[in-house]
Parts: structure tokens; sequence; C-alpha cells
């Protein structure tokens, strides 16, 4: 499938001239730091040197002074406090931080996960009587909640309060809770509304602390929870998210909770850790315990308190992992099979796949391979208990929430953001509300929407880049949406005769400006196989890439990621 490229336009260049001169930093520099949104001195401080002091006062935060009065009545009455969180990576991480939070405290505190196949997403009613069999009065729920006013009127028609910090959108009507901490509440002033749900529960006990005088400071072992979540919802790296990854990053590689040590020593990350290592090694082993047991093997593993507990957890999570992309390959092919093999899928705008017998645990990742290959919103769904119920994923700049809300009529419920969502329906309406999606996605989307995009920040000849152009670039990290990594473009370059295919298809290739060839540039392009043809012969190339430094054999070296491959 071609790409669109699409070469972001200059920004203010009166702006970027001006900021160039203020930071002595190269053109180049300045113009990338204005498309981020750094538009002065005080701006690029906090870009390239943030602060935990640069954290918003948690109690800008709707319901915050409710949630800290009850935590703390309970604390001291000596009352039972259920921990309760979903069974994904930002649900257990924040399990495991207000969990370890309310230990440290002296509070009585349990936790509760609940098992994806016999209870399903968010707050159920058998957690709610768990808790009320149990002798808990109170449960603090984080990433999720917002949405469950029944099970909240439940939970209070047994005497039991709940204090909610959720970041997914609310509903028209928000539960009946002590407290509902979610930013994106339409009442809540928060300046930064794109926390995850582990970030919410960092802002709760940051305001607990702080009511006691506390500095903030002190809360910097629970970051690395946090960095892991922000890093495995894909939220924005911008803002508050991008202090919390800065200092949960450098808590990783200097003194990682033991959990995080034990799978680190199992994957064997090359290098410095980085938001790649936590998106690819530590998110899916923590994810694997909920896709094939249960999450609540995560979170036993993120609050082990020595090095011999947090082995033991990460070997079976590690045996978990391996369990799970088996499932992914072999249900992925199946979906493949499905597509490719029938007529009807052809020229619609949106994939909405059944079938009872696939693993609940692996449709989010399925629905995201089959992306990969056909590029259209994508939802997969499975049978549990008699009914459908499964993951959706979308395309650049489509919201697939929305296009699912359109169908809520169909729906027992969902919820989720504009990329991701997770439903629940009749299996005797997936007939319909396949068709009914298809409608709305068709309505609403895009032809370009359609078609991948790489978006390109500036044009870069390979023989402008240089020591410290590299350097700079080096501290725009930690990158994610809002902040990724730099993607440049190079005109009219050759491959110097040693281009080939290695791997699973990927291109390994050595570019070269044809007017200075004595300046060699290593280049890797994942999935560019096909390509080799294109730079076969001296054939020059236009490219787009990111500047990376690669790691062999404990030798650090400069290597570029290719991206795309057109003929110049």
């Amino acid at each position: 499938m071609n790409n669109r490229w699409n070469l972001l336009p200059h920004p203010n260049q009166a702006q970027a001239h001006l900021l160039s001169i203020d930071l002595g930093v190269p053109p180049l520099i300045s113009r990338l730091l204005v498309q981020r949104g750094v538009h002065s001195f005080e701006d690029a401080r906090r870009f390239f040197r943030p602060a935990l002091t640069d954290l918003h006062n948690p109690f800008l935060m709707r319901d915050m002074d409710k949630a800290v009065q009850r935590i703390e009545q309970a604390i001291a009455a000596g009352e039972k406090i259920l921990v309760y969180g979903d069974y994904d990576v930002d649900g257990t991480t924040a399990v495991a931080l207000m969990w370890s939070y309310l230990q440290s405290r002296g509070a009585n505190a349990g936790y509760y996960i609940p098992d994806r196949y016999k209870e399903g997403y968010g707050i159920s009613f058998a957690g709610i009587e768990y808790a009320a069999a149990h002798g808990y009065s109170l449960i603090v729920a984080l990433d999720c909640g917002i949405k469950s006013t029944d099970k909240v009127e439940f939970a209070n028609g047994l005497r039991v309060d709940f204090i909610i910090c959720d970041h997914h959108r609310p509903g028209n009507e928000l539960p009946a809770a002590v407290a509902v901490l979610d930013p994106k509440r339409n009442d809540c002033a928060y300046p930064f509304d794109e926390l995850t749900g582990c970030g919410i529960g960092f802002k709760l006990i940051q305001a607990l602390e702080q009511q006691r005088g506390i500095e903030v400071e002190t809360l910097a072992p629970y970051l690395d929870l946090v960095a892991v979540s922000i890093a495995a919802d894909i939220v924005p790296m911008t803002g508050e998210n991008r202090v919390l990854t800065t200092f949960g990053l450098e808590r990783l590689n200097t003194a990682p909770r033991p959990g995080f040590a034990a799978i680190l020593r199992l994957a064997k990350p090359k290098a410095e850790i980085t938001v790649s290592d936590l998106v690819f090694l530590l998110a899916p082993r923590i994810n694997a315990a909920g896709r094939v047991q249960h999450g609540t093997k995560a979170v036993e593993l993120l609050v082990a308190a020595n090095t011999a507990q947090a082995d033991a957890e990460a070997e079976i999570i590690q045996r978990h992992n391996t369990e799970r992309k088996d499932l992914d390959i072999q249900i992925t092919r199946e979906a493949l099979e499905e597509l490719d093999l029938k007529s009807e899928w052809t020229g619609r705008k949106s994939t909405v796949l059944f079938n009872s017998n696939w693993h609940k645990g692996v449709v989010g990742i399925v629905a995201s391979r089959l992306i990969d290959r056909y590029y259209r919103p994508t939802i997969v769904l499975t049978a549990v208990d008699g009914v459908a119920t499964g993951s959706a994923r979308s395309v650049r700049d489509f919201d697939v929430y929305e296009a699912i809300e359109a169908c809520a009529d169909l729906l027992i419920q969902f919820g989720g953001h504009k990329y991701a969502a997770g439903l629940t329906l009749k299996t005797e309406n997936v007939e319909l509300f396949r068709s009914r999606f298809e409608e709305v996605v068709s309505r609403t989307i895009t032809p370009e929407q359609l078609i991948p995009e790489i978006t390109i920040d500036a044009p870069l000849p390979l023989d402008d880049i240089d020591p410290k152009t590299i350097r700079l670039l080096r501290q725009f990290a930690p990158f994610g949406p809002g902040n990724m990594n730099p993607v440049f473009m190079a005109r009219g370059v050759a491959d110097r005769g040693w281009a080939r295919v290695v791997g699973n298809n990927h291109l390994k290739a050595d570019f070269i400006n044809p007017a200075q060839p004595n300046r060699i540039f290593p280049a890797i392009g994942f999935g560019l196989g096909p390509h080799h043809t294109t730079v076969q012969r001296g054939n020059l190339a236009d490219i787009c890439y990111t500047i990376e430094e690669n790691t062999w054999n404990n030798t650090v070296s400069l290597q570029l990621n290719v991206k795309d491959i057109r003929p110049a």
C-alpha cells in the first residue's frame, strides 16, 4: 500500500528565527520546536529540562478535595479500601501504584482486577459484591468507572463508597460516587486532559502528599509505573505526560522496581531504556497476564517486594506472553484469510469481523494487524457468555469512538478513545451493527484518511546531518504522539551498491549523496524489502527517515531508519 507524504509547512518563520537566536540552535531545530508548540525560551526550558515542579496543582482537578478527604478518613478510621482497576497495562500499573502508596501510609488496602472473560471490562457487579462481602467500605477505581452509573448505584445500596479515577470520555450522566476524577469532565478545568488512568492515580497520591505538606519529588519511585502506562496507552507525549515519562524513564534506567527489573532481564534491551522499550518489551508482557490468564498476575509482578519473587512472577508472565504471540499469529492469519477470500469485503470503508472461537485476549492486537494490511477502521469481535465482545482500532485522524457511539442503540456497552475502543452487543445484532457501522464510517471518513500518511517534519539533506544536530535531536526525547521522533526527507540519494533484503523483508542499505560519496549513511527500512529494486544500480531515490543510534556489540553508531522510498 502506497503512503501519502505530508511535508509539514514551515511554521512562523519570524518566530522560529528569533527562537534560533535566543537558544543558539540551528534553524532546523527551532523549526521543529515551533512545530511542537515551543515558542519561547521558557517553553524550551520546560521542553528540554522538564521538572516535577512543572506538574499542575492536583487540586485543580474537579472533586480532588473530596477524594483526598474520603481517603484520609478511611485511613484514619482503619476502613478497608479496595483498589480496583482494569486488566490492561494502564489499569494494572494504576492499581500497583495506588495499592503500594496506601500500603506505605499504613492503610488497610487490597486490590481487585476483574476477570476479562467472566466479568469483562471495567467495574463489575461481581467486583462490588466481592468488596461488600469482604468488608470493604471504599473502592478506588482506576482506569475505569466513568460510565458505571448503575454499578456505583448498586454499590451505594450496599454502603460501599466509590472514588472514580478515569480518563475516558464520560457519558451524559456521571456516576453518583463520592468523587469523580476525570479531566475530560465538561465541568473540570484541569489544564491537561490527556493523562492515563495511572496518571490520574498519580495526581491523587500527589494531592494526598501535598495535603500533608510533602513535596512531589518523594513520589519519584512510582513514576516508572506511570511512564509505562503512558507509553502503552499511546496518549500524547506532551504537557504533564512528557514530565512524568522523563522521570519515569530515569527511574527505570537507574532504580527500577523488582518487577520491571525482572522483565528487563528476560527481554534484554540493547542499551538505555527508551519509550520504544516500554511499548515493545514491557507493555506486551504486562498485558499478556490479563489476555491469557488474569490481570492479577501483572499486579503481583509490579508490587513484588524482592528479586526472587519478581523473577518467579516474570517467568510466568513470559510464558503467557509466548502463548499470547501464538494466539495473535493464528487468529490474524484466520482473519486475513476471511478478508482476502471473500469478495464482499472489497470496497468497504470499515472492517467488522466476528468469530465466536477467537480468543478475546488478542482481538485488539488482531484489529491493529488488519489495519496494517487494509488501513480502515476495524473491529474484531468474539463471543463470551453468549454476547459478542471485542475491540476497535482506527486509522489516523478518524474517531472510531464517535462512529461506535452512533450505533449505541445496538450495543450493550462501549467505551474508549478516538483510536481504540471496546464494545459488547448481542450476537444477533452483529450483522446489523456491521451494516450500521459501515454506513457511519462511509459517511464520515475522507478518502485521504483511508491512505496511510507519513508526516514529514522538514527537509534534511544527508550532508546537513552533523554532530550538533544529532546531539540536539536526542534531547527531543521522550517521543510519542504530539512529539514523535522527527521525520526528515532527503531527495536524490543513492545506495552505494550494498542494498539487500534482510530478515523478514527488511531493506538494508548505505545511502550517499552522489555529489559527496565519501559520507556514508547506513540505513534500515523495516518492511521495505520490496523497495530494493528502487535503489538498485545507483538509481536515485527520495527517502523519508528518522535519525537513530544503533547499538551492536556494544558499539553505538548512527543509522537512518527509513520510513518510505520513492524513485527520484
